[in-house]
């Protein structure tokens, strides 16, 4: 049954750059920076003062009542609200056959509800174990919005949620893809989401050094593989996306995006928080996603990289690229890192980035990596500096790293 060919045909998102799929990616296209001062809470204290910030979000719409949506943490809103937005792009709730008890959900979350965890935590200190909320534990663990999900439209099929860090959203979605080839779910709604812009977030990143300072210009502070970059910058949102048996979808008349045909999962058995120096866990991952799809390197034409910002991140990532793709890498492949102006949105990053791969897929165009003045020379690819570019793409490769060595890369392709 593993034969079953696996498609996107929805797909939601809430980004620094915009509240939509169209937004977002007009502002990708853009070469727009999502970038600024941190307005969520008083950034005085902390060494990193910047942040893209999901802006103008209203949860209550979204949810039955208001008081539903206060009774979820930031993540779980933006992961419902998402989900919901690629449910409804999909039209999969205007098919009158739908049988509920094979459309699962994986909504994923690195860091799950921290918010509501700093929140309580203080009451507890402050004024006592009686003040704790008593909705304190379902509002901060991370399989929540799955949960919410299922119970609202009656979804039975697989409910799940992977937190692998920084690979949270494409492994939920190579999973998905997964469970769909084998035959245990029609359509599964699967991607990440994240709001860790945060007291604790960033003293945590801040302190280990990893998030850039470069706060007197927040629209320059991620650039990825330039000699300049100090850090990545944390940002926030969701990425989520239906995807779907294809006969199951070509059935109900369904607009598809694109295919998934490979996934490809590994780890850098390394460090904690630092990747492989040569790229041999993500150059492992890249080729299974390939074998899966039975693609040759030249048949990919875009790289969505990891591309974080980070000295270590970027050279390991552009060795693994060389290491899978060969001659390939240096002449014809085209790598972009969309953090450069979304910032780097965590668990929820995979979904982001991978909606770009389809926006790509679909306009035939590669959207940039901003801030790129002075290429490092270890990093030596094409990373489509600056401006974006119009040409043919008919597979995209959208790769996640992170920490504990977690590595997933999802391998879309135009539909044949």
């Amino acid at each position: 049954m593993n034969d079953r060919r696996v498609v996107i045909t929805g797909v939601g998102v809430l980004s620094p750059l915009g509240n939509d799929l169209e937004s977002t990616w007009a502002g990708l296209k853009e070469g727009k920076s999502g970038i600024g001062p941190i307005t969520l809470l008083d950034p005085e204290p902390y060494s990193t003062k910047i942040a893209g910030e999901v802006r103008g979000f209203e949860a209550a719409p979204f949810f039955n009542t208001p008081k539903d949506a206060r009774r979820c943490d930031r993540y779980t809103q933006f992961g419902v609200a998402a989900s919901k937005m690629a449910i409804n792009d999909s039209g999969l709730e205007d098919y009158a056959d739908l049988d509920r008890d094979r459309i699962g959900v994986m909504v994923g979350s690195g860091i799950g509800g921290l918010g509501t965890l700093e929140r309580e935590h203080a009451k507890l200190v402050q004024r006592g174990p009686g003040r704790v909320s008593p909705f304190v534990i379902p509002m901060m663990i991370s399989n929540i919005a799955s949960g919410l999900l299922s119970m609202e439209y009656g979804y039975g099929g697989p409910n799940m949620t992977i937190v692998t860090a920084c690979a949270t959203a494409n492994h939920n979605i190579g999973e998905a893809w997964r469970m769909i080839k084998f035959g245990d779910a029609d359509a599964i709604i699967a991607g990440g989401a994240e709001a860790s812009i945060l007291p604790m977030g960033l003293a945590g990143f801040g302190n280990m050094k990893a998030l850039s300072t470069r706060n007197d210009e927040p629209e320059r502070a991620s650039r990825p593989f330039d000699t300049g970059r100090d850090g990545f910058v944390m940002g926030e949102g969701a990425g989520m996306m239906v995807v779907e048996d294809y006969e199951h979808a070509v059935k109900r008349g369904a607009k598809i995006y694109a295919e998934i045909v490979g996934y490809g999962v590994s780890g850098d058995a390394h460090h904690m928080t630092q990747p492989h120096p040569d790229g041999a866990g993500a150059s492992r991952c890249m080729n299974m996603a390939m074998k899966h799809a039975q693609m040759n390197p030249e048949e990919v034409q875009y790289v969505n990289a990891h591309g974080t910002s980070t000295p270590q991140g970027d050279i390991g990532e552009t060795k693994a690229v060389k290491a899978s793709f060969g001659n390939h890498a240096k002449d014809g492949l085209v790598v972009s890192s969309t953090k450069s102006m979304t910032g780097h949105l965590l668990g929820a990053a995979g979904g982001l980035e991978l909606s770009a791969c389809l926006m790509a897929i679909r306009d035939n165009v590669i959207p940039p990596t901003i801030n790129l003045e002075n290429q490092d020379p270890e990093c030596d690819l094409d990373y489509c500096a600056n401006v974006a570019r119009e040409t043919e793409v008919t597979a995209a490769l959208s790769n996640s790293f992170g920490f504990g060595g977690h590595n997933a890369s999802l391998l879309v392709k135009q539909l044949s």
